[in-house]
């Protein structure tokens, strides 16, 4: 009797295995992790104009941001970000929005310490005391509305222009090889079929004999509503 049972239950995990496995093929699809950027010390981060509460890592070729309280990491066309500037990388699914604001000329200004056409007396600000003041920094608009980001003569772009630059960087991101490249991947992943679990038939509900002879069913829970799901 117990060969019998045993002989059962490895025949039934013979079985489940491969529909496992099958399953998470078509399911997870494997993202790499960006190559590690290795800092001597905490980096030094420089405030961006016309990109507000965006900070940029200049020493380092890797285009490295701080934005709202995370570190943000573009890589072969791909984003990643942390807590960490130097490990706990984890893929984000698509452009953080601040990053259109970002002029892609910055490098050249940071080397020529001037932006457009401007002097740019920027301030190398240490990661302690980024971490310490972000958050203050973001609520009074200290680098804009106090410092100028250290740019003489600064001015606000207008409105409309700021929206047309926008744009204008969305489309050139678009056509960067490495993004289109990682597009088509991402169509090609989409096509596949995928391969789903199997599900478990339902068991039909007890029927509990009450005293008396008379039937009745088992108890179900009633199905919630939508509007408790949103906390009503």
């Amino acid at each position: 009797m117990k060969k019998s049972v045993l002989c059962t239950i490895l025949f039934a995990l013979a079985i489940a295995a491969p529909i496992s496995a099958m399953a998470q093929v078509g399911v997870s699809v494997g993202i790499a992790l960006p190559p590690p950027i290795v800092f001597q010390a905490p980096p030094n981060v420089v405030v961006l104009p016309d990109a507000p509460d965006v900070y940029v890592v200049p020493d380092v070729a890797a285009d490295l941001f701080f934005y709202n309280g995370w570190w943000w990491y573009l890589w072969e066309g791909l984003w990643y970000r942390s807590h960490y500037y130097d490990r706990g990388w984890a893929y984000f699914d698509h452009v953080p929005r601040f990053y259109f604001d970002v002029d892609p000329g910055w490098r050249g200004f940071y080397r020529d310490h001037n932006w457009r056409g401007h002097p740019w007396n920027y301030e190398r600000i240490p990661n302690g005391q980024l971490q310490q003041n972000w958050k203050s920094w973001h609520a009074n608009g200290y680098w804009q509305r106090q410092k100028g980001y250290g740019v003489q003569g600064y001015q606000p772009r207008p409105q409309r222009e700021q929206q047309a630059a926008r744009q204008q960087r969305q489309q050139q991101y678009q056509r960067r090889p490495e993004v289109q490249r990682q597009q088509q991947q991402r169509q090609v992943q989409q096509r596949q079929p995928r391969v789903q679990q199997p599900q478990r038939p339902q068991q039909p509900p007890q029927q509990h004999v009450q005293p008396g002879g008379q039937q009745r069913g088992g108890s179900q829970a009633k199905p919630e509503r939508r509007e408790e799901e949103h906390g009503r």
